[in-house]
């Protein structure tokens, strides 16, 4: 930024030097004119180097010295005056061109008729004001553009570093659901698998099957979370594509569909009902369902000291998930899982309550608008 101005001041200093040069020296050579006619000359180019200062100032500067300098002295094209008219239609704002324009014609006129010019040098020095200005319009036009370009460019990056941030918000929540319930769930059964080999011997091959069920499913959910964070192409091969199709169709996706599964891992007595016909919905919404349920259940294992749970949709203008227990009700402390689970029903325009129940226990509710 700083050398591009240095680069325009220099640029304007060169274009100010020939100005004053174009206007001065042919008042100078052969012989010298008298000292005010080139007083004169000087009045109506130097003032050019405070042009993008004072645009229309020095406009009325030079035009009104170049105006009374063409009746004794013609120069082959009044620089100065040319230079400023580009100005104002570079710099000025809209009302100020506009103004200017009916000023540009009448200056100009009069520094052609009261000479007594003829039609070549009206046609000639008509042309050279018309084009100057619409010069300066269309390097105006084009730095608008750019602007306008660079401004679109600008967004659009921070639209991607808002995109890849919630995409990372999005996949750090779901780690989070997936490890805390998968984990904790295996880590139950696996504390109850002694006591099942001591007690129950036939029945310890079930509890490690579930630990390998359980495993297994989170094994397939990482996989899904894991393949969003590659990059397309990333460790392709031959066969990428087959292989690629198959890993598709095999990652889980959290579903509405898949609620009965994570109910039936979840280790507790889950009653689960649905009031209204279902309808379809988004696949957002459907993750954000599955994934609210998954933590509530989590929630409800690690803190409510119950098995019984109650699971209610509610189908009707929206959809209404309710999770309710009858333990101790919300426990002290924090962590991530209600902050993620509210996080989920804003993102897909919904809310979320999480509260102690009217006859104790604790109900987690969800709430996402249809239609």
């Amino acid at each position: 930024m700083v050398a591009a101005g240095r680069v325009g001041r220099a640029v304007d200093g060169v274009l100010a030097a020939g100005v004053v040069l174009a206007t001065v020296v042919p008042l100078l050579l052969p012989g010298p004119n008298p000292w005010w006619i080139v007083g004169l000359g000087l009045l109506a180019s130097v003032p050019v180097v405070w042009r993008r200062r004072a645009p229309m100032v020095v406009a009325v500067v030079v035009g009104a010295a170049m105006s009374v300098l063409v009746t004794w002295e013609k120069p082959f094209l009044p620089f100065g005056p040319l230079l400023a008219v580009y100005t104002i239609a570079d710099l000025s704002p809209t009302w100020k061109r506009l103004a200017a324009i009916p000023v540009i014609v009448a200056t100009v006129g009069l520094s052609l008729v009261l000479p007594g010019e003829n039609d070549e040098t009206f046609r000639l020095v008509g042309t050279a004001f018309v084009a100057a200005y619409a010069l300066g319009t269309s390097v105006r036009a084009s730095r608008s553009r750019a602007a306008e370009l660079t401004e679109r460019a600008r967004r659009r990056e921070q639209e991607h570093i808002a995109a890849a941030a919630e995409e990372r918000t999005r996949i750090a929540r779901d780690m989070h659901d997936i490890v805390t319930h998968s984990v904790g769930l295996m880590v139950v059964q696996a504390e109850a698998g002694p006591v099942v080999v001591r007690d129950a011997p036939d029945k310890a091959e079930k509890v490690f099957d579930a630990i390998a069920d359980t495993g297994r499913g989170a094994l397939a959910e990482l996989r899904g979370v894991l393949a969003a964070l590659r990059a397309p192409g990333e460790g392709d091969g031959p066969g990428r594509s087959r292989t690629g199709e198959r890993l598709g169709e095999s990652l889980f996706q959290p579903r509405l569909a898949n609620l009965p599964a994570l109910l039936d891992r979840s280790g507790l007595d889950v009653v689960s009902t649905t009031a209204g016909p279902p309808r379809p919905v988004a696949g957002s919404v459907e993750a954000a369902v599955y994934r609210i349920v998954q933590e509530a259940l989590t929630n409800v294992r690690k803190h409510a000291g119950t098995h019984a749970v109650r699971l209610t949709l509610t189908w009707g203008e929206s959809l209404t998930v309710t999770i309710a227990d009858d333990g101790r009700g919300p426990g002290e402390g924090g962590g991530y899982g209600l902050a993620g689970m509210r996080e989920r029903a804003v993102a897909c325009g919904g809310t979320l309550t999480a509260e102690a129940g009217h006859d104790g226990g604790f109900v987690v509710r969800a709430e996402f608008p249809l239609g």
